[in-house]
């Protein structure tokens, strides 16, 4: 997937500009550790991809991504670093389908934990996390900034199955 597509779809997601630039994902795209995985607006089982220089090519149109999650492997944890669905294809379980494929790759990878952080004001992403059986267990306060106010950062945690 090209870094654009993503940079592009994750601002539409989170219905502002950025915060993650197309450099970002560039830097990501080219980390070894790094991976992401994706459901397509006609592929409804998902895909995984490694994120790799020369696998950026991309196996998918832009217009067909409905949804990714990007992560990386660091020893035996894993890291959500960004999960990002279309808003016309929200509440189609695109969500939920990409945070499954996420946690079947990085165990597959050797992960025995994940970790993730997210807004105390993005009441949707923390409800799918509790259901997803993720539990908090700390908090970051004034760790986001908005355009009027400091937001917390909810910080939470899963054990992973290895499949």
């Amino acid at each position: 997937m090209k870094a654009h597509a993503l940079a592009r779809l994750h601002a539409r997601a989170m219905r502002v500009p950025g915060p993650w630039t197309e450099t970002d994902f560039d830097e990501l795209l080219a980390t070894k550790a790094s991976f992401f995985v994706h459901s397509s607006v006609d592929k409804y089982p998902g895909e995984r991809e490694e994120l790799r220089p020369s696998h950026v090519a991309a196996t998918k149109q832009a217009q067909d991504l409905a949804g990714f999650a990007l992560g990386r492997i660091v020893l035996d944890e894993a890291e959500l670093l960004t999960l990002a669905v279309d808003p016309d294809h929200q509440r189609e379980g695109i969500g939920r389908r990409c945070l499954g494929l996420f946690e079947s790759e990085a165990a597959l990878r050797g992960a025995a934990k994940a970790y993730l952080e997210v807004a105390e004001t993005n009441q949707a992403a923390i409800a799918l996390y509790h259901a997803s059986g993720w539990v908090q267990n700390g908090r970051r306060k004034a760790y986001y900034k908005s355009t009027d106010a400091r937001i917390d950062a909810i910080l939470m945690s899963k054990t992973l199955v290895a499949c």
